[in-house]
């Protein structure tokens, strides 16, 4: 603040980035990137001259991470004079206008809500889609619920689709019962506005306000209590085959996420809740999440009927031609699985999930109300098929050869596992990955990964992991074995039978029965399983005092080519690696490293590269090909067993 009393333009636009940031980390608020806000300020340009601008929140940005350059400067007086023209503007007409009205060519591109923005007359405008909010006006005579629960110095606006037509509509009631002492706007279906002369006032406002719908919303009537239902355990296979078959209706792999929780058991348990589900999305903006409703129950052909009928209904009604979207629903309500959604990438899947319960929650506090009241669908169908959110599904598409698969990567928090899930990450697969270390759990982060704590050894672990991932991405379509130990050189007949069998354990008896168990989920794969075998060097060319390692790794390729013959007919491919001397795992110290560059007469480096191409070989050089085996690359190969050691004489 200055020394005037007067808050500076910095200080101002700081507050702005703090009280956005606020709202974006609240999911009762904003989901899956929603919400903007907006700041009027005055600035000079590089001549001096004067400008009235709008900073507003850019296009794309995440209001829980946005920071001062997330935001886009625009003329306001230009987007003023848009107003009585935008609605004759094609969307990439209006928004080249919007680019044309920046003061900053660096700047991202503004959202098209910076008409709202604009109208509205106060120096600060915060929107969100609070639930509380919708979730009024989603009940029996919401406007007027709406102006009891916030008191009259909130403006109620009748929805509009975002842009030119919700600017005119606000545009339209701001004239008619705007003034200086209005709070708020509240448009029905999409959300509300504050207002403020600072940051901090139009936050206290929001604040505030929705505080009053949730209080409004707490003091509906109860409704009786229903016993969650107990959904019986289900077996992977059930889910890997919804998966399967959604994949199917979507043309492309799809992660699913999979909850059976009391909350989840609670809402299928009541048939009204069930029935109010079917009613739709909370606010059109959830739409290209969601879908316009739920699959309730498991009849997905009836639901793509449904689907195909709702656009080629609203289709004729905007008399314009439309590509459909694919038909496959991206929430399933079942009460013998709970509540699965669906996404491209586990991200996705993820921000389904949590627009689904936040929906969830909705209608039972609407059913509360008096009923939970479907949108009418020419408002969700705009939305949907709206060519600017259709532009940002394209440019969302994921990155990455293996985007919308599932893999298991045994032996994953280090070493050779853990560069083969790094890779695998890195081309866009979802990631369950095993080891007996419980440093796995955090080898990596993000939606796309899960770090498992298993003993391979053990048959209940491994399938309660399997189980476990299958909830968590919906199937399995790349299985890497990389689990495996190597013990101390010893000869023949120095080498213990416990050390025998604990190598034969772990290297092939535990790969055996994971085969077994992960066949079925495999054969599942929408596009085709693929398993891919770390094996060794030490089966076409075993060296001495290693006979249970050279043995277990030759059973294993044995074990591993007997799969290829018997699992192609399920348009499952199996291939194995034999890596060798990757000396950039654990196995490898530095002292070991030495002492055998020393033993051989060479440098470490020179050691390290003791191979025909007298190249380092790495865990990272492993990963990739894996991945590139389980990817499009080896599509049409199986019972493959590719050496890579930069060259090995005894192997050629």
């Amino acid at each position: 603040m200055s020394s005037s009393g007067v808050e500076s333009p910095d200080s101002l636009v700081e507050d702005l980035v703090e009280v956005s940031r606020s709202l974006g980390a609240d999911p009762r608020l904003v989901l899956a990137g929603g919400g903007n806000t907006s700041l009027k300020l005055d600035r000079a340009d590089v001549t001096g001259q004067p400008l009235r601008i709008l900073l507003v929140k850019g296009s794309g940005q995440d209001l829980a991470g946005v920071d001062r350059h997330g935001f886009a400067p625009l003329r306001l007086d230009r987007l003023r004079a848009l107003l009585p023209v935008a609605d004759r503007l094609d969307d990439a007409a209006l928004a080249n206008e919007l680019r044309c009205a920046s003061v900053d060519a660096g700047a991202p591109d503004a959202s098209v809500e910076s008409l709202v923005h604009a109208v509205l007359p106060h120096a600060c405008v915060l929107h969100s889609h609070a639930d509380a909010v919708l979730t009024l006006t989603h009940a029996p005579d919401g406007a007027d619920r709406i102006r009891r629960a916030l008191g009259p110095r909130t403006l109620v606006v009748d929805y509009a689709q975002p842009g030119p037509a919700l600017a005119a509509a606000c545009a339209s009631a701001w004239t008619q019962h705007g003034d200086d002492e209005t709070e708020a706007v509240v448009v029905l279906d999409h959300g509300i506005f504050a207002l403020g002369a600072t940051p901090r006032e139009a936050f206290e406002r929001h604040t505030r306000l929705v505080a009053a719908a949730e209080t409004a919303v707490a003091a509906a009537p109860s409704r009786h209590q229903v016993t969650p239902v107990e959904v019986p355990p289900v077996a992977p296979e059930v889910v890997a085959d919804l998966r399967r078959r959604l994949s199917a209706a979507a043309g492309r792999p799809l992660v699913l996420r999979r909850s059976a929780d009391d909350e989840v058991r609670a809402f299928l348990a009541d048939p009204q809740l069930l029935a109010a589900a079917a009613n739709g999305v909370l606010t059109p903006d959830h739409v290209i999440w969601t879908k316009p409703a739920p699959l309730v129950g498991s009849d997905l052909e009836a639901y793509a009927e449904g689907y195909r009928a709702y656009v080629e209904r609203n289709a004729a009604r905007t008399g314009r031609d439309v590509e459909p979207l694919d038909a496959a629903p991206r929430v399933v309500l079942d009460p013998a699985l709970g509540l699965v959604t669906a996404g491209r990438t586990a991200a996705e899947a993820v921000v389904t999930e949590a627009i689904a319960r936040h929906t969830l929650r909705a209608v039972t506090d609407a059913t509360r109300l008096g009923g939970y009241r479907a949108l009418p669908d020419e408002h969700v169908f705009d939305l949907e098929y709206w060519p600017l959110q259709q532009a940002k599904l394209r440019r969302s598409v994921p990155a990455g050869p293996l985007a919308g698969q599932v893999a298991v990567v045994s032996g994953a928090a280090s070493g050779i596992g853990r560069a083969c899930a790094a890779e695998l990450l890195a081309q866009g697969a979802a990631v369950v990955g095993w080891d007996l270390s419980a440093s796995v759990a955090t080898t990596f982060d993000g939606p796309g990964w899960l770090g498992l704590q298993v003993d391979v050894t053990d048959a209940e672990a491994v399938r309660a992991a399997l189980a476990a991932g299958v909830d968590a991405f919906g199937g399995l379509d790349v299985l890497v074995v990389a689990a495996g130990i190597f013990p101390s050189a010893a000869p023949i007949g120095v080498m213990t039978q416990e050390t025998w069998r604990k190598v034969m354990a772990v290297n092939v008896d535990s790969v055996a029965l994971l085969y077994g168990l992960a066949h079925p989920l495999l054969a599942a794969a929408p596009r085709g399983g693929s398993v891919v075998v770390i094996a060794s060097k030490n089966v076409p060319a075993p060296g001495p005092g290693a006979a249970a390692y050279s043995a277990s790794k030759a059973a294993l390729t044995q074990l591993s080519r007997v799969a290829a013959l018997e699992w192609a007919n399920d348009g499952i491919r199996v291939n194995l690696v034999h890596p060798d001397a990757v000396f950039d795992t654990g196995l490898w110290t530095p002292e070991l490293l030495a002492a055998r560059a020393e033993h051989y007469g060479l440098s470490v480096e020179d050691y390290k590269r003791r191979n025909l191409l007298h190249a380092e070989v790495t865990s990272a050089d492993v990963g990739r090909l894996v991945a590139a085996m389980a990817g499009d690359v080896f599509a049409r190969t199986t019972g493959a067993q590719v050496p890579v050691d930069g060259g090995n004489e005894r192997v050629i």
